[in-house]
């Protein structure tokens, strides 16, 4: 037999009742053998596919302006419009992939990235561009939080969801450096559409796979509806709410598209909180607020992408503005600590089964604090490349550890209905904590020196980043302790 169904629900699911009189509901897990091992790594292989967006884009952006003709302000539009999608709908994502079901809200999200990357890849005009752009932020937002829930869902909590997550996270680890270097590559040889058009076959196959390795989905539960209401003032209130921290640094805090953009979404925040507490079928279930290991993820999520997330921004502008170096000379500078992190991200659930979730998240902020602060000393513009090399593997050794680690604590002790809108939540408060982030190092920075692409401002940048991760640190203590046996 290939496949297993356990007979003993996981730890997180041992007060199971029927699912009508209690929330803490589980399925059947398929863990064993070929099943287990093939449906993981597509799992992974999506979440590779969506993280290479992240860069692959970045080194094609002045070819990409050069011939849509775009103006020098609205070319980070590009970028901007896929993280402010992808950050308001992650929630929503969750919730579907929860009660439409995760095989289906996978296959969504893959169909909506492939049309949408070769809208993107044959766009003509930045009007087109930027719409495809926004869809495919939307489809990334359904792939991501299926991925971890089907993975929380068919690996019981513990040393084999640990080892499946650890796997997960090393993929989307992977994605950052191979799409450094691959859209160097593709842009050198093929030209700017190239780093859009190569999500199509990758999509494709995994779309592909998914019937054929992907268990399928549940039968909705008596009862469970979608708080469309909820949806979709949560959704607007964040898409609006990451805008304007997006796009304030460039627009100006005080203009009016800014402000109008941050009242709106304040607004819509409000009467989703008023929504939320009269719905029978809430978006977010009050019972997952409290779950303090939930809680505590989501805060770690917003501070690891407010300073983790934020440190290779400015990286890359030291590398090319300061050093000189070119698209893939930039990105083969990226090469040894991202290979680092998937390396930390991939043994991270060996150490937290080993360790445990507190001890290892812990050590993994102190590190990476310790070196962010190595880093700041070594950005100089008389520094060698080989100066920073000891604190780029020590922050991101942290990192990696860090990014899987958080999702761990996410899902541990939540039931298995809950864990796609868990993965959304989580997964949206690491968007907010990447924007709000970066708006703050860039107002830091951009005050207290004469240029962005000044060495001194990656050394600015990086000794705050070495504070937000430190306090991180007090966060993480406040962790459950594990019950005795």
């Amino acid at each position: 037999m290939n496949q297993i169904t356990t007979a003993e629900p996981s730890p997180a699911a041992t007060f199971t009742r029927d699912a009508e009189s209690t929330p803490y509901a589980t399925e059947p897990r398929e863990v064993s053998g070929g099943r287990g091992a093939a449906a993981l790594v597509l799992l992974s292989f999506a979440m590779l596919i969506v993280s290479l967006d992240q860069y692959i884009v970045v080194v094609a952006l002045p070819e990409i302006g050069r011939d849509l003709g775009y103006s020098a302000q609205t070319l980070q539009s590009v970028i901007s419009a896929y993280a402010i999608a992808s950050s308001g709908f992650l929630l929503f994502g969750g919730r579907a992939a929860d009660l439409l079901g995760r095989r289906k809200t996978l296959m969504a999200g893959l169909i909506l990235y492939a049309l949408a990357s070769l809208a993107g890849g044959l766009a003509t005009t930045p009007a087109v561009q930027l719409t495809a752009r926004v869809v495919q932020g939307l489809g990334g937002a359904l792939v991501f939080p299926s991925t971890l829930a089907l993975i929380n869902t068919t690996f019981p909590e513990g040393r084999d969801r640990n080892r499946a997550l650890g796997i997960w996270g090393g993929a989307g680890a992977a994605g950052l450096v191979i799409g450094v270097l691959a859209g160097g590559v593709l842009t050198r040889g093929f030209g700017w559409q190239a780093v859009f058009l190569v999500n199509v076959p990758l999509a494709g196959a995994a779309l592909a796979l998914t019937p054929f390795l992907v268990r399928h989905d549940q039968a909705r539960q008596a009862g469970r509806t979608f708080d469309l209401p909820g949806a979709l003032t949560g959704t607007f209130a964040i898409t609006l709410l990451v805008s304007a921290l997006v796009r304030g640094p460039d627009a100006g805090w005080l203009s009016p598209s800014i402000l109008a953009a941050l009242a709106t979404g304040l607004i819509l925040l409000a009467a989703f909180i008023l929504v939320e507490r009269r719905s029978r079928q809430p978006l977010i279930p009050p019972r997952l607020l409290t779950n303090r290991n939930l809680t505590i993820a989501v805060a770690v999520a917003f501070m690891f992408m407010a300073t983790f997330g934020c440190l290779l921004y400015f990286l890359s502008l030291y590398f090319q503005y300061v050093r000189g170096y070119d698209p893939l000379q930039t990105g083969l500078a990226f090469v040894i600590p991202t290979t680092v992190v998937v390396a930390g991200s991939t043994i991270a659930g060996h150490l937290v089964t080993r360790f445990g979730i507190r001890p290892v998240l812990i050590a993994a902020l102190t590190i990476g604090a310790l070196g962010a602060v190595a880093v700041a000393l070594a950005t100089t513009p008389q520094g060698s490349y080989a100066t920073l090399i000891p604190g780029l593997i020590a922050v991101s050794a942290g990192d990696g550890v860090v990014f899987t680690t958080m999702f761990i604590t996410a899902a541990t002790d939540t039931p298995d209905r809950d864990q796609g809108v868990a993965s959304g939540i989580a997964s949206t408060s690491s968007g907010i904590g990447a924007a709000v982030g970066l708006a703050i190092l860039v107002l830091i920075t951009n005050s207290t020196t004469e240029g962005i692409t000044k060495a001194h401002t990656t050394s600015t940048a990086a000794l705050v980043i070495a504070c937000g991760i430190a306090l991180t640190i007090p966060i993480a203590v406040f962790l459950r302790r594990p019950p005795t046996p």
